[in-house]
């Protein structure tokens, strides 16, 4: 079912989207055209909504069956023209055409099968591969995508893969049936640098080899700079700005595309004002020779931490920086006393923590606050956000008037409309959330912030506008904040210092601007490598 050689493996014309629901906007997508040749990688860049992922529904015909209707334009895959088949043929071309890679694997993965069936799975229903041919293509491709031990990793089930692990069983499944063209939806978003590096190169890699087209979904323009042939720029439904990447990179036309491209964070090599490598006051904070492990699978012990030393002075930002599973969460759970550690000292205002009873440390849970990775889970999504936000206060014995006065206050400063009080989290988009999730933990006056990851599944304006709420809020209500990331762009511009871990282990503790632009340990030379867009300089208007 594959298209002649020589044809654009995708042509989209004039696209027409409708959002018949009602909403902020009457089209979804409006009047869009492109189109992807063989072996090129055309990215589609904007922040959410902007109609991006519309646009891979309407492609592989996936758009909601309620809500939502295509109006106008015309899809071809190859020789086909999506448009105007009836269900059953586009759910051939599903796979055999086209293949898809989306943003959330472990959501798009059927969590109580095995992954080598999932990858079968598509083999089943597309082929006539007997049992045993089939099995040795699952192999294959798993080689394909570079997964460990294969004939191991397919009975394994998508919750004991890692991130990088899951995405690539996902990749797997999309090249099953050797498509000419793939959609990647955001396939790095919430990965950390190193992975993410690790799977734009496959990628690359399997499109030189395959010599088929790719469709990138983005937000962020260092992964257009690294990827990217030809780029269009989305706003609201409509192209507001397409060319060769080269072009749109180097010299951007529209006010919004110059905008993005601002946003995204820059490794900061000079020191800042407060960036002077030492600490001026006795730590607010000392984390002394800490270690958690945990049990593992067929009794096996897993090192979380291992003892790691960190020091906070008061109103500092240190960051602490590594890939997914090197200990960055779990030091965060300790400090803020959701676990405790098998050895080592939480030194707070002088206090040791660990060694502290319940009863005992209740009283300075409000000092130590801490903002999550993901604002929807953990924010309880049947309270109201005046509950949410005066809830803490409540507990610890406040006046309700008082506390509903913070909660205004908070949410103002944080730039949201108090009328938000009546409403649930769902109502609001993830940056909002987050802005919620950082009022929350504000209302109980804390000393010390703790934000693990919390911009790392943000659009970069998103990301841009959390990242200065909180330097403003530092600032104004004099916080000391450590501030978790895998990405050093933003602890560079977040963090006075940074510590570096790697399994379980600081491998790297300094001056933020020193440790960026000379690190000592391999490691770190690591993650700045993987960092997208390393060689490209944002043009001076976009600065």
């Amino acid at each position: 079912m594959n298209a002649g050689r020589g044809e654009a493996v995708l042509r989209v014309e004039n696209l027409d989207v409708a959002i018949t629901s009602g909403g902020e906007r009457a089209m979804a997508v409006k009047q869009v055209s492109f189109e992807v040749q063989p072996g090129e990688t055309v990215c589609l860049v904007g922040e959410s909504g902007s109609g991006k992922s519309m646009i891979a529904h309407a492609v592989i015909g996936l758009l909601p069956k309620h809500g939502i209707a295509l109006t106008g334009g015309r899809v071809h895959l190859g020789a086909y023209e999506m448009t105007s088949l009836p269900e059953s043929q586009q759910r051939m071309l599903r796979g055999t055409a086209v293949g898809m890679i989306f943003q959330e694997p472990l959501s798009a993965l059927n969590p109580i099968m095995q992954v080598g069936d999932q990858i079968d799975e598509v083999l089943r229903a597309h082929t006539s591969l007997a049992a045993g041919a089939r099995l040795q293509r699952v192999l294959a491709l798993m080689v394909d995508v570079q997964l460990p031990d294969p004939d191991r990793m397919r009975r394994a089930y998508p919750f004991q893969l890692s991130g990088g692990q899951r995405q690539r069983v996902m990749i797997a499944i999309a090249l099953a049936l050797a498509p000419r063209l793939l959609i990647a939806d955001e396939p790095t978003t919430a990965l950390d640098v190193t992975t993410q590096a690790q799977i734009l190169t496959l990628i690359r890699e399997l499109q030189r080899t395959r010599g088929i087209g790719v469709l990138f979904i983005t937000h962020d323009f260092g992964i257009v700079n690294d990827i990217a042939d030809h780029v269009l720029v989305m706003y609201r439904g409509e192209c507001v700005e397409s060319g060769p990447t080269a072009d749109v990179l180097r010299r951007p036309s529209h006010p919004y595309t110059r905008r993005l491209i601002a946003a995204v964070p820059e490794l900061r090599v000079t020191a800042g004002a407060s960036s002077d490598g030492t600490a001026a006051v006795p730590p607010l904070l000392a984390v002394r020779d800490v270690s958690k492990a945990f049990a593992g699978r067929g009794g096996r012990v897993v090192s979380a931490l291992d003892a790691v030393n960190l020091e906070v002075s008061a109103g500092e930002t240190l960051g602490v920086v590594g890939e997914s599973g090197s200990g960055k969460s779990t030091l965060a759970k300790v400090i803020v006393g959701l676990l405790v550690p098998d050895h080592g000292n939480v030194e707070f205002n002088g206090r040791d923590l660990a060694r502290l009873g319940r009863r005992d440390r209740r009283p300075l849970r409000r000092d130590i606050q801490m903002v999550f990775q993901d604002p929807y889970g953990s924010l309880n999504p049947r309270h109201r956000i005046e509950r949410i936000l005066t809830e803490g206060p409540l507990v610890y014995g406040e006046d309700r008037s008082v506390a509903m006065a913070r909660a205004r206050e908070l949410l103002e400063r944080v730039g949201l409309d108090t009328n938000s009080l009546s409403r649930f989290p769902h109502q609001f988009s993830g940056g909002q959330r987050q802005r919620i999730s950082i009022a929350r933990a504000l209302a109980l006056q804390p000393k010390l912030l703790i934000a693990d990851e919390p911009v790392s599944a943000l659009d970069v304006s998103v990301q841009a506008q959390v990242l200065d709420l909180l330097r403003a809020l530092q600032h104004d209500y004099k916080l000391t904040m450590i501030f978790i990331t895998h990405d050093l762009r933003v602890a560079s511009e977040m963090c006075d210092r940074i510590a570096v871990m790697r399994e379980g282990r600081v491998v790297e503790n300094g001056d933020a601007a020193q440790i960026c632009s000379a690190p000592s340990n391999k490691y770190t030379c690591t993650l700045i490598d993987a960092i997208p867009g390393r060689g490209w300089h944002k043009p001076e208007a976009c600065n």
